[in-house]
């Protein structure tokens, strides 16, 4: 019981669980911008595979 007040009462830990928190959040909304964007970014590099294929033909005629 006295470990639980101890942890309590101690502030020293305080600023690193912020930062914690601060670092999840910001990796929940990477991962949600990227959920919801993923298949207009697939969309663009298949494109781009596209294109650099068919430039890859064209040069090897």
């Amino acid at each position: 019981m006295e470990l639980i007040r101890r942890f309590v009462r101690e502030e020293e830990g305080q600023g690193l669980v912020e930062y914690a928190l601060i670092l999840g959040l910001i990796a929940v909304v990477a991962i949600a911008a990227l959920t919801l964007s993923g298949s207009s970014i697939n969309n663009m590099f298949g494109t781009i595979s596209g294109t650099l294929a068919n430039a890859e033909s064209t040069i090897g005629s």
